[in-house]
Protein backbone atom coordinates (compact mmCIF):
# COMPACT_ATOMS: atom_id res chain seq x y z
CA UNK A 1 0.00 0.00 0.00
CA UNK A 2 2.66 2.54 1.05
CA UNK A 3 4.77 1.77 -2.03
CA UNK A 4 1.87 2.74 -4.34
CA UNK A 5 1.01 5.90 -2.36
CA UNK A 6 4.64 7.08 -2.20
CA UNK A 7 5.60 5.91 -5.70
CA UNK A 8 7.75 7.82 -8.17
CA UNK A 9 5.07 7.26 -10.83
CA UNK A 10 2.46 9.15 -8.78
CA UNK A 11 4.95 11.99 -8.39
CA UNK A 12 5.48 12.12 -12.18
CA UNK A 13 1.69 12.32 -12.72
CA UNK A 14 1.41 15.06 -10.08
CA UNK A 15 4.20 17.23 -11.50
CA UNK A 16 2.96 16.72 -15.07
CA UNK A 17 -0.59 17.70 -14.09
CA UNK A 18 0.59 20.76 -12.15
CA UNK A 19 2.85 22.02 -14.97
CA UNK A 20 0.19 21.37 -17.61
CA UNK A 21 -2.55 23.16 -15.68
CA UNK A 22 -0.39 26.21 -14.85
CA UNK A 23 0.64 26.64 -18.49
CA UNK A 24 -2.90 26.20 -19.80
CA UNK A 25 -4.43 28.56 -17.23
CA UNK A 26 -1.85 31.25 -18.05
CA UNK A 27 -2.82 31.09 -21.73
CA UNK A 28 -6.58 31.37 -21.08
CA UNK A 29 -6.53 33.41 -17.86
CA UNK A 30 -8.51 36.43 -19.21
CA UNK A 31 -11.48 34.13 -19.89
CA UNK A 32 -11.52 33.16 -16.21
CA UNK A 33 -11.49 36.85 -15.25
CA UNK A 34 -14.61 37.45 -17.35
CA UNK A 35 -16.34 34.41 -15.82
CA UNK A 36 -15.60 35.45 -12.22
CA UNK A 37 -16.88 39.02 -12.75
CA UNK A 38 -20.18 37.72 -14.10
CA UNK A 39 -20.58 35.32 -11.16
CA UNK A 40 -19.97 37.73 -8.27
CA UNK A 41 -21.10 41.10 -9.74
CA UNK A 42 -24.85 40.64 -9.97
CA UNK A 43 -25.47 44.10 -11.47
CA UNK A 44 -23.16 43.45 -14.45
CA UNK A 45 -25.21 42.50 -17.51
CA UNK A 46 -24.44 39.14 -19.08
CA UNK A 47 -22.76 39.82 -22.42
CA UNK A 48 -20.46 37.86 -24.68
CA UNK A 49 -17.02 37.08 -23.28
CA UNK A 50 -15.16 39.44 -25.70
CA UNK A 51 -17.57 42.27 -24.75
CA UNK A 52 -16.98 41.72 -21.01
CA UNK A 53 -13.20 41.66 -21.50
CA UNK A 54 -13.39 44.83 -23.64
CA UNK A 55 -15.31 46.58 -20.81
CA UNK A 56 -12.77 45.47 -18.21
CA UNK A 57 -9.81 46.68 -20.31
CA UNK A 58 -11.54 50.01 -21.06
CA UNK A 59 -12.44 50.69 -17.41
CA UNK A 60 -9.44 49.20 -15.59
CA UNK A 61 -6.52 49.05 -17.99
CA UNK A 62 -4.86 46.61 -20.38
CA UNK A 63 -3.45 44.32 -17.68
CA UNK A 64 -6.75 44.05 -15.74
CA UNK A 65 -7.71 40.67 -17.31
CA UNK A 66 -4.52 39.24 -15.73
CA UNK A 67 -5.13 40.75 -12.28
CA UNK A 68 -4.56 38.15 -9.59
CA UNK A 69 -2.65 35.82 -11.94
CA UNK A 70 0.11 34.91 -9.46
CA UNK A 71 -2.10 33.77 -6.52
CA UNK A 72 -4.35 31.85 -8.94
CA UNK A 73 -1.35 30.07 -10.46
CA UNK A 74 0.05 29.24 -7.00
CA UNK A 75 -3.33 27.83 -5.91
CA UNK A 76 -3.82 25.92 -9.16
CA UNK A 77 -0.33 24.44 -9.05
CA UNK A 78 -0.81 23.18 -5.47
CA UNK A 79 -4.37 22.02 -6.14
CA UNK A 80 -3.57 20.02 -9.27
CA UNK A 81 -0.43 18.54 -7.73
CA UNK A 82 -2.49 17.28 -4.78
CA UNK A 83 -5.34 16.03 -7.00
CA UNK A 84 -3.23 14.21 -9.59
CA UNK A 85 -1.02 12.69 -6.89
CA UNK A 86 -3.98 11.44 -4.85
CA UNK A 87 -5.91 10.23 -7.90
CA UNK A 88 -3.07 8.13 -9.31
CA UNK A 89 -1.71 6.85 -5.99
CA UNK A 90 -5.20 5.79 -4.82
CA UNK A 91 -5.86 4.25 -8.22
CA UNK A 92 -2.60 2.25 -8.09
CA UNK A 93 -3.40 1.06 -4.56
CA UNK A 94 -6.95 0.05 -5.51
CA UNK A 95 -6.33 -1.64 -8.87
CA UNK A 96 -2.96 -3.28 -8.16
CA UNK A 97 -2.16 -3.63 -11.89
CA UNK A 98 -5.72 -4.43 -13.11
CA UNK A 99 -7.57 -2.27 -15.63
CA UNK A 100 -9.88 0.40 -14.25
CA UNK A 101 -13.62 0.92 -14.83
CA UNK A 102 -15.76 4.12 -14.96
CA UNK A 103 -17.28 3.50 -11.50
CA UNK A 104 -13.79 3.01 -10.02
CA UNK A 105 -12.53 6.23 -11.65
CA UNK A 106 -15.53 8.13 -10.24
CA UNK A 107 -15.06 6.86 -6.67
CA UNK A 108 -11.30 7.50 -6.72
CA UNK A 109 -11.89 10.93 -8.27
CA UNK A 110 -14.30 11.87 -5.46
CA UNK A 111 -11.85 10.69 -2.78
CA UNK A 112 -8.98 12.64 -4.36
CA UNK A 113 -11.25 15.68 -4.68
CA UNK A 114 -12.22 15.65 -0.99
CA UNK A 115 -8.55 15.56 0.07
CA UNK A 116 -7.74 18.34 -2.39
CA UNK A 117 -10.59 20.59 -1.17
CA UNK A 118 -9.71 20.27 2.52
CA UNK A 119 -6.02 21.01 1.85
CA UNK A 120 -6.23 23.83 -0.71
CA UNK A 121 -9.48 25.77 -0.02
CA UNK A 122 -7.65 28.56 1.95
CA UNK A 123 -5.47 29.23 -1.12
CA UNK A 124 -8.56 29.53 -3.35
CA UNK A 125 -10.31 31.89 -0.91
CA UNK A 126 -7.28 34.19 -0.92
CA UNK A 127 -6.82 34.05 -4.70
CA UNK A 128 -10.51 34.87 -5.32
CA UNK A 129 -10.20 38.00 -3.16
CA UNK A 130 -6.92 39.09 -4.77
CA UNK A 131 -8.25 38.46 -8.27
CA UNK A 132 -11.25 40.73 -7.63
CA UNK A 133 -9.35 43.42 -5.71
CA UNK A 134 -9.39 46.76 -7.51
CA UNK A 135 -12.20 45.70 -9.84
CA UNK A 136 -14.93 48.17 -10.75
CA UNK A 137 -18.22 46.53 -9.79
CA UNK A 138 -21.73 47.45 -10.90
CA UNK A 139 -23.03 46.27 -7.50
CA UNK A 140 -22.62 49.10 -4.95
CA UNK A 141 -23.04 46.69 -2.02
CA UNK A 142 -19.64 45.11 -2.69
CA UNK A 143 -16.93 46.51 -0.39
CA UNK A 144 -13.38 47.12 -1.58
CA UNK A 145 -10.45 45.23 -0.05
CA UNK A 146 -6.80 46.20 0.32
CA UNK A 147 -4.44 43.22 0.38
CA UNK A 148 -0.77 43.74 -0.49
CA UNK A 149 -0.19 40.07 -1.37
CA UNK A 150 -0.94 36.44 -0.53
CA UNK A 151 0.50 36.50 3.01
CA UNK A 152 -1.14 39.84 3.84
CA UNK A 153 -4.50 38.51 2.59
CA UNK A 154 -4.15 35.46 4.85
CA UNK A 155 -3.28 37.70 7.81
CA UNK A 156 -6.16 40.17 7.24
CA UNK A 157 -8.78 37.46 6.72
CA UNK A 158 -7.72 35.62 9.91
CA UNK A 159 -7.61 38.89 11.89
CA UNK A 160 -10.91 40.37 10.64
CA UNK A 161 -13.04 37.29 9.94
CA UNK A 162 -11.43 34.44 11.85
CA UNK A 163 -9.57 31.31 10.72
CA UNK A 164 -12.83 29.68 9.62
CA UNK A 165 -13.24 32.28 6.86
CA UNK A 166 -10.32 30.67 5.02
CA UNK A 167 -12.60 27.68 4.44
CA UNK A 168 -15.55 29.76 3.11
CA UNK A 169 -17.25 27.79 0.36
CA UNK A 170 -15.87 24.45 1.58
CA UNK A 171 -19.26 22.73 1.59
CA UNK A 172 -20.13 23.57 -2.06
CA UNK A 173 -16.51 22.77 -2.88
CA UNK A 174 -16.99 19.31 -1.37
CA UNK A 175 -20.11 18.90 -3.51
CA UNK A 176 -18.09 20.12 -6.48
CA UNK A 177 -15.58 17.28 -6.17
CA UNK A 178 -18.07 15.73 -8.60
CA UNK A 179 -16.71 18.10 -11.25
CA UNK A 180 -13.17 16.67 -11.55
CA UNK A 181 -14.48 13.20 -10.66
CA UNK A 182 -16.94 13.27 -13.59
CA UNK A 183 -14.26 14.83 -15.78
CA UNK A 184 -11.69 12.12 -15.02
CA UNK A 185 -14.29 9.32 -15.29
CA UNK A 186 -15.30 10.46 -18.80
CA UNK A 187 -11.69 11.22 -19.83
CA UNK A 188 -10.29 7.88 -18.67
CA UNK A 189 -13.30 6.02 -20.14
CA UNK A 190 -12.95 7.67 -23.56
CA UNK A 191 -9.21 7.01 -23.45
CA UNK A 192 -9.80 3.30 -22.88
CA UNK A 193 -12.31 3.24 -25.77
CA UNK A 194 -9.85 4.89 -28.14
CA UNK A 195 -7.10 2.44 -27.23
CA UNK A 196 -9.45 -0.57 -27.50
CA UNK A 197 -7.16 -2.68 -25.33
CA UNK A 198 -3.98 -1.76 -27.23
CA UNK A 199 -1.42 0.05 -25.02
CA UNK A 200 -0.49 3.10 -27.11
CA UNK A 201 0.05 6.82 -26.74
CA UNK A 202 -2.91 8.90 -27.93
CA UNK A 203 -2.37 11.68 -30.45
CA UNK A 204 -2.58 15.33 -29.36
CA UNK A 205 -5.85 15.74 -31.30
CA UNK A 206 -7.41 12.74 -29.54
CA UNK A 207 -6.33 14.01 -26.11
CA UNK A 208 -7.60 17.53 -26.91
CA UNK A 209 -11.04 16.28 -28.02
CA UNK A 210 -11.67 13.88 -25.11
CA UNK A 211 -10.27 16.43 -22.64
CA UNK A 212 -12.65 19.10 -23.99
CA UNK A 213 -15.69 16.77 -23.97
CA UNK A 214 -15.07 15.55 -20.42
CA UNK A 215 -14.65 19.07 -19.04
CA UNK A 216 -17.65 20.50 -20.93
CA UNK A 217 -19.98 17.86 -19.45
CA UNK A 218 -18.58 18.20 -15.91
CA UNK A 219 -18.73 22.02 -15.98
CA UNK A 220 -22.29 22.28 -17.31
CA UNK A 221 -23.64 19.80 -14.74
CA UNK A 222 -22.02 21.52 -11.73
CA UNK A 223 -22.03 25.21 -12.82
CA UNK A 224 -24.76 26.53 -10.43
CA UNK A 225 -22.74 25.28 -7.46
CA UNK A 226 -19.58 26.85 -8.92
CA UNK A 227 -21.37 30.22 -8.95
CA UNK A 228 -22.33 29.84 -5.26
CA UNK A 229 -18.78 28.73 -4.48
CA UNK A 230 -17.34 31.92 -6.03
CA UNK A 231 -19.78 34.12 -4.08
CA UNK A 232 -18.91 32.37 -0.79
CA UNK A 233 -15.16 32.63 -1.41
CA UNK A 234 -15.52 36.34 -2.15
CA UNK A 235 -16.96 36.62 1.36
CA UNK A 236 -19.55 39.36 0.76
CA UNK A 237 -22.89 37.73 1.56
CA UNK A 238 -25.32 37.57 4.48
CA UNK A 239 -24.39 34.59 6.61
CA UNK A 240 -26.91 32.28 8.27
CA UNK A 241 -27.22 32.48 12.07
CA UNK A 242 -27.51 28.70 12.51
CA UNK A 243 -25.23 27.34 15.26
CA UNK A 244 -24.54 24.13 13.36
CA UNK A 245 -21.87 24.71 10.72
CA UNK A 246 -23.41 22.08 8.42
CA UNK A 247 -26.93 23.50 8.73
CA UNK A 248 -25.55 27.01 8.29
CA UNK A 249 -23.72 25.98 5.11
CA UNK A 250 -26.78 24.23 3.70
CA UNK A 251 -29.04 27.18 4.53
CA UNK A 252 -26.59 29.69 3.00
CA UNK A 253 -26.31 27.67 -0.22
CA UNK A 254 -30.09 27.31 -0.41
CA UNK A 255 -30.65 31.06 0.18
CA UNK A 256 -28.07 32.07 -2.42
CA UNK A 257 -29.55 29.69 -5.01
CA UNK A 258 -33.15 30.77 -4.29
CA UNK A 259 -32.28 34.50 -4.34
CA UNK A 260 -30.43 34.07 -7.63
CA UNK A 261 -33.43 32.32 -9.20
CA UNK A 262 -35.91 34.90 -7.84
CA UNK A 263 -33.90 37.83 -9.20
CA UNK A 264 -32.81 36.46 -12.57
CA UNK A 265 -34.75 33.24 -13.17
CA UNK A 266 -33.23 29.80 -13.71
CA UNK A 267 -30.81 31.25 -16.26
CA UNK A 268 -29.33 33.36 -13.45
CA UNK A 269 -27.74 30.18 -12.09
CA UNK A 270 -25.86 29.84 -15.37
CA UNK A 271 -24.73 33.47 -15.70
CA UNK A 272 -21.17 33.44 -17.01
CA UNK A 273 -21.44 29.84 -18.29
CA UNK A 274 -20.33 30.84 -21.80
CA UNK A 275 -17.14 32.41 -20.46
CA UNK A 276 -16.62 29.48 -18.07
CA UNK A 277 -17.09 26.86 -20.78
CA UNK A 278 -14.83 28.70 -23.19
CA UNK A 279 -12.12 29.08 -20.55
CA UNK A 280 -12.40 25.75 -18.76
CA UNK A 281 -12.82 23.55 -21.86
CA UNK A 282 -9.86 25.09 -23.67
CA UNK A 283 -7.76 25.12 -20.50
CA UNK A 284 -8.59 21.48 -19.65
CA UNK A 285 -7.95 20.30 -23.21
CA UNK A 286 -4.55 22.04 -23.37
CA UNK A 287 -3.73 20.87 -19.82
CA UNK A 288 -4.41 17.24 -20.70
CA UNK A 289 -2.22 17.47 -23.82
CA UNK A 290 0.69 18.89 -21.82
CA UNK A 291 0.10 16.44 -18.96
CA UNK A 292 0.07 13.40 -21.26
CA UNK A 293 3.15 14.54 -23.19
CA UNK A 294 5.20 15.41 -20.09
CA UNK A 295 4.21 12.16 -18.34
CA UNK A 296 4.86 9.95 -21.39
CA UNK A 297 8.26 11.58 -22.06
CA UNK A 298 9.26 11.11 -18.42
CA UNK A 299 8.12 7.48 -18.36
CA UNK A 300 9.88 6.83 -21.65
CA UNK A 301 13.13 8.09 -20.15
CA UNK A 302 12.48 5.86 -17.13
CA UNK A 303 11.84 2.89 -19.42
CA UNK A 304 8.30 2.42 -18.05
CA UNK A 305 6.31 3.24 -21.19
CA UNK A 306 4.47 -0.07 -21.65
CA UNK A 307 3.70 -0.53 -17.95
CA UNK A 308 2.47 3.05 -17.78
CA UNK A 309 -0.14 2.46 -20.51
CA UNK A 310 -1.18 -0.99 -19.31
CA UNK A 311 -2.00 0.30 -15.80
CA UNK A 312 -4.43 2.83 -17.25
Amino acid sequence: MSSEVLSYESLVHAVSGAVGSVTAMTVFFPLDTARLRLQVDEKRKAKSTPAILAEIVKEEGLLAPYRGWFPVICSLCCSNFVYFYCFHSLKASWLKGHQSAPSTDLIIGIAAGVINVLVTTPLWVVNTRLKLQGSKFRNADIHTTNYSGILDAFAQIIRDEGVGALWNGTFPSLLLVLNPAIQFMIYEGLKRQLRRGVPRELSSVEVFVIGAISKAVATTVTYPLQTIQSILRFGQFNESTERSKLLSSLRTIKCLLVNRVRKYGMLGLFKGLEAKLLQTVLTAALMFILYEKIASCTFRVMGLTNNHYKKR
